[in-house]
């Protein structure tokens, strides 16, 4: 069937295909020219000339040339070097999986389309065993870190906000308190990998579970060093906790193809019902023993 015999709908659909097929092709040559290991840069150059491939199939059906989205290939570039060549790969295929229903829907009409759908799942198969980049090998121990320090530091926040009601001793004794804490979580998650057989080093282990501690402890306390009313400072805080479960999670379920929803309900709620129930016990104690700041 000619390019001219197809309805609008199709033909627009094709033209957008032949887009996304030389972007990515843009992308993956890019992002192989950039990374020093050989391996990697070969998979990465043999996926891009399956993506010109593609483009070329949907020019002999177009006869036009398409020229790539410029601000798309940055972007993916810029993300992948930023946030790591799995993360920025994965979140493309995300979008990729939506050509594919597009494929799906003109391979009645063309049957060269059910090729491209085969070498489109090879991809996502391809990068899966692609990269093997030392920060996601270590994701347990930072989420260790990072779902610790927001469950005490949130719900310790919560407590001393209604006991002190001053933002500059909540702020002190949440800092110091966080501190100590990911010294010890930090401790632990050492002695923990180093029982353990496996790959992981102990050191780097209890490294990352210590620097998402305190980078989340920092963040959360920084609203009670800015403002003077510490209810304020307490929402912002919520909101921040809220805010880096949020990106964590989203980081984590896209580099590491994990269910995104289910992940962020349960650290939310886990993280403001220990909050919650900390702020009561704050106003017990305050009550109860008349402590006055």
């Amino acid at each position: 069937m000619g390019f001219m015999e197809l309805t609008h709908r199709q033909k627009e659909a094709i033209l957008m295909a032949q887009k996304n097929e030389i972007t990515e092709y843009h992308i993956y040559t890019k992002l192989s020219a950039s990374i020093k290991d050989q391996h990697n840069r070969e998979v990465l150059a043999e996926i891009a000339n399956e993506e010109l491939a593609h483009y070329r199939f949907w020019q002999r059906i177009t006869r036009q040339n398409i020229k790539p989205n410029r601000w798309k290939v940055w972007l993916y570039f810029i993300i992948s070097r930023i946030f790591g060549l799995t993360f920025g790969i994965k979140l493309m295929e995300k979008g990729e999986r939506r050509a594919e229903e597009v494929y799906a829907k003109l391979a009645d009409t063309m049957p060269e389309i059910h090729k491209i759908i085969q070498d489109e799942d090879r991809h996502e198969k391809k990068l899966v065993d692609l990269i093997n980049e030392e920060h996601l090998n270590y994701v347990g121990s930072m989420v260790l870190g990072l779902n610790d320090a927001l469950v005490e530091l949130t719900g310790t926040l919560a407590g001393l906000t209604f006991a002190l009601q001053n933002t500059r001793l909540i702020a002190l004794s949440g800092f110091i308190t966080g501190i100590a804490a990911s010294f010890s979580m930090a401790a632990s998650e050492y002695l923990s990998t180093k029982s353990q057989e496996g790959d992981q080093s102990p050191i780097k282990a209890a490294t990352y579970t210590g620097i998402a501690y305190i980078f989340t402890v920092l963040f959360l306390i920084f609203p009670y060093l800015l403002f003077g009313h510490y209810f304020l400072c307490l929402c912002l805080t919520v909101i921040n906790a809220v805010l880096v479960i949020l990106i964590f999670n989203f980081y984590v379920s896209v580099a590491k193809d994990l269910d995104f929803k289910r992940r962020f309900l349960e650290m939310v709620s886990i993280s403001l019902g220990v909050a919650a129930l900390s702020f009561v016990i704050g106003f017990l104690v305050r009550v109860f023993l008349g402590v006055e700041v």
